[in-house]
């Protein structure tokens, strides 16, 4: 089952720690939220505003609901090479043998994964196992998202088109995954599998009186078509990972003296996150009920932007 609760505590001195139960409550916490903000400036791969979409394709922003991510690390300046900064987070992962062009040998455990709403606590993690330090920027790897989006249903029998419907997506841009059962809404299917980034479920939300004929589909994005933000060029990101750089809009600052706990708040831009195929031209998501294969393809469910707020 998936964690929702974030009561695991993990050491992070530079590198992946163990988990540590039961801390005591008298002691002062990093205590990390998530928010989804469809007007932040959505960025490229490069962090560079990217307000224009390529030819023939359309975008929307989504109306999230949730999301996981399998590490959070705090990095002291942009020279700081991946990994190199101090863990503060690193989810469960499992062996994986699954043919990839990226040598992955292991994959994300989603059936323990952190998911959490907006405004929700992700993690709590003392303070007194975070290196003392100035962090002026983070990297958040992220894994599981799920929305709503909209979309037309075309060709239905008898029917014709249905315009403008709710549907709800459950994607994974992590770097791997290892997914046993995936409920996407109200419906769930059966995975039993491991999946690259860019791998999605897709359940509709018909509007009444078609409700009762609500159905789910997969499919998966393009290699390499997910945006990943990384602003600082002297530290890039592998391929195949969601890993989003961002910075603090002030520097943290970790000093083990802390008299209260701080609270950052992991601002994400889901400005036009969702991203297809405009193959009519008419910037609507069309999806072909009697034949699938035909229908817009999903290319990119890269988050566009990342910023660290401290309270």
């Amino acid at each position: 089952m998936k964690k929702t609760l974030a009561s695991i505590v993990v050491l992070a001195f530079l590198g992946f720690g163990c988990h540590k139960e039961n801390h005591t409550t008298s002691e002062k916490v990093l205590r990390f939220k998530l928010k989804f903000d469809p007007d932040q400036i959505r960025l490229d791969n490069l962090g560079n505003p990217s307000g224009e979409l390529p030819a023939n394709h359309a975008a929307q922003t989504p109306d999230f609901h949730a999301m996981s991510a399998h590490f959070i690390e705090l990095v002291p300046d942009e020279f700081t090479a991946y990994k190199a900064g101090a863990f503060v987070y690193k989810g469960e992962e499992v062996p994986a043998d699954n043919p990839n062009p990226f040598n992955f040998t292991t994959a994300i455990d989603f059936e323990k994964a952190i998911v959490v709403d907006e405004g929700e606590v992700f993690l709590e993690v003392p303070i007194s196992e975070v290196a003392a330090g100035t962090y002026r920027h983070i990297r958040v790897s992220v894994t599981y998202q799920n929305y709503d989006v909209k979309y037309n249903l075309l060709n239905l029998p008898v029917i014709g088109q249905l315009n403008q419907q709710n549907g709800t997506v459950a994607s994974f841009v992590g770097y791997n995954t290892y997914i046993e059962k995936l409920r996407i809404r109200d419906k769930e299917m059966d995975v039993s599998d491991f999946k690259l980034q860019g791998f999605w479920g897709f359940e509709t939300n018909l509007n009444a009186p078609y409700s009762a004929y609500n159905q789910i589909s997969s499919g998966q994005a393009p290699t390499n078509s997910t945006t990943v933000v990384n602003p600082f060029p002297n530290a890039p990101i592998p391929q195949g990972s969601c890993v989003v750089s961002g910075s603090f809009e002030q520097p943290l600052v970790i000093t083990g003296q802390e008299k209260e706990a701080i609270e950052i708040t992991l601002s994400m831009s889901i400005n036009n996150s969702f991203e297809w195929e405009d193959l009519n031209g008419n910037g609507e998501w069309d999806i072909d009920a009697q034949a699938p294969a035909t229908s817009e393809p999903v290319v990119d469910m890269g988050l566009r932007g990342l910023k660290a707020l401290v309270d």
